[in-house]
């Protein structure tokens, strides 16, 4: 790689001031900031929540856009959300008892159970592991600076073991 250099906020805030280039800054009221190509964390204090939080847009995200009723994909905005187990016979709110529904299979299944209606799932909902709502691909990164840091991430990152 090149040569690289570490610095603090300050001392980054500084040096940032004589970048000349304006498409690799970040202007805030009172100084500009070149964004940085690497950061180089030592501490920190806590590991972020792994809890994927219950939003429509991660209910559609864990569904694939597709009505769990019937399997189709859909566009987002002909997907609605829909209780397995209807509100008004007790159903909740929660990853375990919504789910992707089409228009269609939702005005078919109304407020009743799925054996009412005949209908089955194409796959039970779950709450997502917060793995696979996070995905980078490293090949894809064009950013020589960043193939040292890649290349020891690969065989130093602690591999997480199953419990048996």
């Amino acid at each position: 790689g090149g040569s690289l250099y570490t610095f603090g906020f300050e001392d980054w805030k500084d040096f940032s001031q004589d970048y000349s280039s304006d498409s690799q800054i970040i202007r805030t009221i009172t100084y500009k900031l070149r964004i940085p190509r690497i950061i180089l964390l030592f501490i920190y204090d806590k590991i972020p929540p792994r809890k994927v939080r219950f939003t429509r847009r991660n209910v559609y995200k864990r569904d694939g856009s597709r009505c769990q009723y019937c399997g189709k994909k859909f566009k987002s905005e002909d997907l609605n959300l829909d209780h397995v187990i209807p509100v008004s016979r007790g159903g909740k709110d929660s990853w375990y008892n919504v789910v992707c529904s089409c228009v269609p299979c939702n005005l078919r299944k109304g407020d009743k159970s799925l054996v009412e209606v005949g209908m089955s799932l194409v796959r039970k909902p779950i709450r997502p592991n917060w793995r696979s709502f996070v995905k980078c691909n490293f090949a894809e990164i064009n950013e020589e600076n960043w193939k040292d840091f890649l290349d020891l991430a690969y065989w130093n990152v602690e591999l997480e073991e199953d419990k048996e």
